[in-house]
């Protein structure tokens, strides 16, 4: 049997062992937001660059860097830093964009380019269309004009007819 003093001392270890743990025993309890900074970009903002475009347009695309080079305007940074709360997972993603006077003159960090990177825009031609996509599609014509569905309408009985006199 256990006297009050083992009892006791028992409740007092289990206590200085909770405590001792801090909150690591209910770390899953707690609440803990995913923290995102810096600039996402999806992978066709980037694909999108070209050589030579202007800052203006490499603005346009992929929005004001996190850090513009303080000596030389030169170079831009832009960095995407998230921080899952659950499993503090860390997800650091770069891309630097480097100019040559107003123009692009290169890119670098862990997105990918497009192949055609180093085609400029004026010398970049859109995609074609056949004449075969230029032809609009109609539906198919049905050769009975019976509507689909039958409807029925509900008549309405024992109401009284509305008469415009007045009473």
């Amino acid at each position: 049997m256990i006297n009050k003093k083992q009892s006791l001392t028992l409740v007092s270890a289990v206590a200085l062992s909770l405590s001792m743990s801090g909150c690591s025993v209910f770390d899953w309890l707690i609440y803990k937001p995913d923290i995102p900074q810096g600039n996402y970009m999806e992978t066709q903002q980037v694909e999108k660059l070209r050589i030579d475009m202007s800052k203006e347009q490499t603005e346009y695309i992929l929005g004001r860097p996190v850090l513009r080079d303080s000596f030389a305007d030169d170079t831009w940074y832009y960095v995407y830093h998230f921080k899952s709360g659950r499993n503090a997972k860390i997800t650091h993603k770069e891309l630097i964009v480097h100019f040559t006077g107003d123009k692009i003159s290169s890119v670098t960090g862990d997105y990918d380019l497009s192949n055609e990177f180093n085609t400029p825009l004026e010398l970049s031609t859109l995609p074609s269309v056949s004449d075969a996509d230029l032809q609009p599609l109609l539906p198919e014509v049905r050769p009975d004009a019976k509507p689909l569905v039958e409807e029925t309408r509900p008549t309405l009985t024992n109401q009284p007819e509305k008469t415009n006199e007045p009473d």
